[in-house]
């Protein structure tokens, strides 16, 4: 089998890193390899590619066969590009002037790519960072908003509690002036106090008369007896009347 151009893995899991090798087709992809030419590291941004030039392009022109991968990097470098043209120039079909002005040519066209790239890369960050600054922005605005108008209403109570309270004040003192003040009236003299009598001996208690005794009461006198109702006399009897 023919030569290989191809990537052998190292690095952690999760975090992969290659090497670029030149091993024998039958060999294990970790295994034995021939020579090294070069790294790989996808997991940088940008891609980290780090490859010798007239290495790889010596194990090309000596028929070494580049994997898809190995074949996309060297695109990028422009190792294939080199490749191609010194083959038109083994066929005669290019000087090697002219193959060196056309790679030179592209070379050039290929850093305004990328530097066009870069630009375009940052302003899209730019812009995503501007449009990012202006959400947060409206979002600390309306979160500003919301709290002087909070604040203004907290305020508010607080001003209507003041005037409540001096409207309050305002009148218990005018009703305080309405009203006439009394007079204090002179605490009058304590009169000195007069000296206790001695108390009067006491009188020897009178006898107790001997209670009268009491009349006796009159004999009620027997009532008048009721004059006997005289008997009434039967009525007349009714005249027949005889007349015919």
């Amino acid at each position: 089998m023919p030569t290989k151009i191809r990537l052998q893995r190292k690095g952690k899991k999760g975090k992969p890193f290659y090497h670029v090798v030149i091993a024998d087709g039958r060999a294990p992809r970790d295994g034995k390899f021939i020579e090294r030419i070069g790294i790989y590291n996808p997991v940088s941004r940008p891609a980290e590619i780090d490859i010798d030039f007239d290495r790889a392009l010596y194990w090309l022109q000596v028929g070494a066969q580049p994997t898809d991968t190995v074949r996309a990097l060297l695109s990028s470098k422009g190792i294939l590009y080199k490749h191609h043209l010194l083959v038109g120039v083994r066929k005669g079909a290019l000087t090697q002037e002219l193959a060196e002005a056309k790679f030179q040519a592209w070379l050039q066209e290929k850093q305004e790519k990328f530097l066009t790239k870069i630009k375009e890369e940052e302003l899209t960050k730019k812009d995503a960072r501007k449009k990012r600054l202006e959400a947060e922005l409206k979002v600390n605005e309306a979160r500003a908003k919301e709290l002087l108008a909070k604040r203004a209403k907290e305020l508010a109570e607080e001003r209507r509690e003041e005037e409540a309270v001096e409207e309050t004040a305002e009148e218990s003192a005018t009703a305080a002036t309405e009203e006439p003040v009394a007079e204090e009236q002179p605490v009058a003299e304590e009169q000195p106090v007069a000296e206790e009598q001695p108390v009067a001996e006491e009188q020897p208690v009178a006898e107790e008369q001997p209670v009268a005794e009491e009349e006796p009461v009159a004999e009620e006198q027997p009532v008048a007896e009721a004059e006997t109702v005289k008997e009434e006399e039967p009525p007349a009897e009714e005249e027949t009347e005889t007349k015919a």
